[in-house]
Formats: structure tokens, C-alpha cells, sequence
């Protein structure tokens, strides 16, 4: 049975959510989509997730969610992280931290999509070995999904090829995050795995990242602490599609996707967001 595995780059913000709001579910019609995965570390005010969010990005159309080093902004997504079961944060965070580190979803379909998150450890913070904690949790997904995708939040591109190399011919496709800039190198690997370095970001382009050009410009240049205000020009959503063969479970087709937001976003933050936040360089 072929599936449409639709992977959503990280969402920044009320711009990034709100193209997912306009455009995710006539996409869904459009090209017959079964599962929408999306990362949504930066969906509240541009770091974290908060409950609300969560609950609007299911009623978009989202399936998955999966988080990466900055899961844990909002404290008041620890109880969700604990009771769902179809959100994840890295699965190579300690073994004490709140939460999962796989996500699960029926397909309509049948087949059950899983989705694992892991976060890199080359100028990150701090986390277990990403490859012996993946390595731990595949044979615990035989019996429990169909088709396996990594979500590897990492920083390095290195580090990210790699994960795809380990992971090749084990799990339906290994996708990159965090760096918020899509990568040309999709291609499915020797032994059928979906790769992507990096899916980009859903949100702002015209933008640093998602943030104001002007202020992030400030904390270069000045070395001091400065409000980073989600930008609001050029909203896109980046993303891949994915055509998995559940049976073999191997990836037959992958492709950049990219859709724009015909509507300017108006410079405006809602009760989900809050002001913006101050950071030191700290995307």
C-alpha cells in the first residue's frame, strides 16, 4: 500500500501557523496526502508550544508533532507531552525528561505512521548519543508501526548525513530540522530511506530565521541581549512529500514542497503568543 507522508519544516510563530491554517488541508485534498508530520518547537511567539497551539495544529490537519531543543520554552506543554501520544519530543533527551520520544498515528489507511524525534549534538546542547538512542527504540517499534520517519533536529549538516547513512534501509525516511534554510539534496538513499538535510521553515523568509532582520542584525553586531520579534513578510511553508511503500516500507518517491501565503501577515502577536522573548543569538 503506497501512503503520502506530507513533513512540515519548522513552524515560526503566528505566520508559520497561519499559512498551515489557510493552506494545510486543501494541500491534503490536493495530493492525496495520508499523514501530515510538522515540527512545532517554534510555534509559540517563535520557541515553544504551548497547549492552545497544539490543539489548533490538529485542527489544521496536523497528525505528528515533533519538538527539538527548545520543547521545553513553554512549561505548560509538560502535561501534553506526558498524556499524548502523538506528540514527541527527542527521544535522546534523558531518560527522566518529560514526555516521548516517538509519536504514533493510524492512518486512515490503516498503517500506523511513527514519528521519532532526536536532536544533534554538535553545537547543541547538551543530549544523549542520538544514534545508540534510535538504535534503542527501532526494535520497539516492529509490532507498534507500519512506516517509521526521523525528525533529526540538529545543527550541523554533517551530523544530519550521517543519521541518514546509520538509519538507511531501517526506517521510510530520515528529514532534517532546526537550521530553518531548505536543503537540495532530497534523495532516496542506497537502501530505500527518504533523505533531506533540511525541510526549511515554515513561517516568515523574509526574515532571519523567522525573526527581524533589524534586531538580530542589533544582537550580531552588538553582543547584546535583544527582543527577537517574529518577522512577517514572505510567508512560506517548506516541507517534503514522501511515498512510502508500507509493505516494503521503503520510500519510492521524495519532493521539496513549497507554498506561499498570498496575504501579508499584519505585525500583530495573539494571546498564544505573548511578547516576544529576549535571546542572545539563540535561535
Amino acid at each position: 500500500m503506497k501512503l503520502n507522508i506530507f513533513c512540515i519544516g519548522d513552524i515560526v510563530g503566528r505566520p508559520g501557523r497561519r499559512i498551515v491554517a489557510d493552506k494545510l488541508k486543501s494541500l491534503i485534498r490536493q495530493l492525496g496526502i495520508d499523514c501530515v508530520i510538522a515540527n512545532a518547537e517554534n510555534a509559540a511567539g517563535g520557541s515553544g508550544l504551548t497547549p492552545q497551539i497544539y490543539t489548533k495544529l490538529l485542527r489544521y490537519g496536523v497528525n505528528l508533532i515533533t519538538l527539538g531543543d527548545h520543547t521545553y520554552r513553554k512549561r505548560d506543554i509538560i502535561e501534553t507531552l506526558q498524556t499524548e501520544d502523538n506528540i514527541a519530543r527527542p527521544a535522546n533527551l534523558s531518560r527522566h525528561a518529560a514526555g516521548r520520544g516517538v509519536a504514533f498515528y493510524r492512518t486512515n489507511k490503516g498503517p500506523v505512521v511513527a514519528a521519532v524525534s532526536l536532536v544533534g549534538r554538535i553545537f547543541m546542547k547538551p543530549a544523549d548519543c542520538p544514534y545508540s538512542a534510535i538504535d534503542r527504540i527501532l526494535p520497539q517499534l516492529e509490532q507498534k508501526a507500519d512506516i517509521i520517519i526521523v525528525d533529526m533536529h540538529a545543527e550541523a549538516s554533517s551530523e544530519k548525513i550521517a543519521m541518514g547513512y546509520h538509519l538507511d534501509g531501517r526506517v521510510s525516511c530520515v528529514f532534517g530540522t532546526h537550521t530553518h534554510v531548505v536543503t537540495a539534496d532530497e534523495k532516496i538513499m542506497r537502501k530505500g530511506t527518504g533523505y533531506i538535510t533540511d525541510i526549511g521553515m515554515t513561517g516568515p523568509h523574509d526574515s532571519v530565521l523567522g525573526r527581524g532582520a533589524e534586531s538580530v542584525l542589533k544582537a550580531f553586531r552588538t553582543q547584546m541581549p535583544v527582543p527577537f520579534e517574529i518577522a512577517t513578510g514572505d510567508v512560506k511553508m517548506n516541507g517534503i512529500l514522501v511515498t512510502v511503500d508500507s509493505g516494503t516500507k521503503k520510500a519510492e518517491h521524495i519532493e521539496r514542497i513549497t507554498v506561499v501565503h498570498e496575504q501579508p501577515e499584519p505585525v500583530s502577536y495573539d494571546s498564544d503568543d505573548g511578547k516576544p522573548e529576549y535571546f542572545n543569538n539563540d535561535f
